[in-house]
């Protein structure tokens, strides 16, 4: 048996490249929301790992992307600043030979820090096996990579064999955080964000992005709609802000059958979540151009740290 190994991990990458989905699959456990859209990942999501080997605690950081708007540039310099902060980067690519700018810029970010870096091949489970030598041989003169590993983080294939290719470059270190611990992120949070990914998922393109939600209370009672029942119930009220009236009128649906669909949907896993009944009451407010606002943006819980 060898030493106790911990340290901190970040995934990073393109908008939609999967980073959430592997992040939850290597937990076990669904944190990160995931959604067909970018940017659907606005804040770093601290998860933990912990085996008889070690302790990981996985940064998930957004996409990097080219910023329209403060708070695209806040996306973005949260993502960077990750870079520096922990003891291996594992960097998500398609499993294609095509190299757009997205991937030369982050390529030129790694190039210039000193953190170990792993090339993620990810989504094997699209192409055949023949189709990945190709892959990385595109990339592996862009970045002095200490080791490639190809999954799919949608089966979770080679997963195993990830997250021995980190333990073997994580030094050996402390358990941060009790082993039952999956997340530090607090309930209030996570449930925001499983109504938001809900709403992602339902919602027009011109939508999502100006789409934030706030908590406004999370109260647990008795559940008193069964008699003698010793049961508890989590009432919760919460808003979707989005920013014009015409974004308002397509969220909420005609008779408000859009806003039932997301609460329904969200309901059932926040349910799961926290492990007991749910009663969810949704509301819509517009706030125009929120993404443009600081004060608005820090209200809405995305602030640097």
């Amino acid at each position: 048996m060898g030493k106790f190994k911990s340290g901190f991990v970040t995934l990073i990458g393109r908008p939609n490249v999967g980073k959430s989905t592997l992040m939850n699959n290597l937990i076990g456990q669904k944190i990160a929301i995931t959604s067909s859209k970018p940017q659907t990942t606005r804040n770093r999501i601290q998860t933990v790992y912990t085996d008889e080997t070690g302790q990981i605690i996985f940064l998930d950081t957004p996409g990097i992307h080219k910023a329209q708007n403060k708070l695209g540039e806040y996306m973005d310099s949260v993502a960077e600043r990750t870079l520096s902060e922990v003891d291996v980067v594992l960097w998500l690519v398609e499993p294609t030979t095509f190299i757009g700018k997205g991937e030369q810029h982050i390529a030129e970010l790694l190039s210039a820090t000193k953190t170990p870096v792993i090339l993620v091949v990810n989504k094997i489970d699209t192409v055949e096996k023949g189709e990945l030598l190709p892959v990385i041989d595109k990339y592996k003169d862009m970045v002095n990579f200490k080791a490639c590993v190809p999954v799919s983080a949608a089966t979770g294939e080679n997963k195993e064999d990830l997250l021995e290719t980190v333990f073997d470059l994580l030094p050996e270190g402390p358990m941060y955080y009790d082993e039952d611990v999956v997340t530090d992120q607090a309930e209030r949070q996570i449930t925001a964000e499983l109504i938001r990914e809900q709403a992602l998922r339902r919602l027009k393109d011109e939508v999502p992005h100006g789409v934030a939600v706030v908590i406004d209370s999370m109260k647990e009672e008795k559940d008193t709609s069964v008699r003698h029942s010793h049961k508890n119930i989590m009432n919760i009220e919460a808003t979707i802000f989005c920013e014009r009236d015409s974004h308002k009128g397509i969220i909420i649906g005609k008779k408000g059958a859009m806003l039932k669909e997301i609460g329904t949907n969200a309901r059932h896993q926040i349910s799961d979540l926290l492990g007991m009944k749910v009663n969810l009451n949704l509301w819509v407010k517009v706030k125009k151009d929120w993404r443009n606002s600081d004060s608005l943006m820090k209200n809405f819980g995305y602030k640097e740290e």
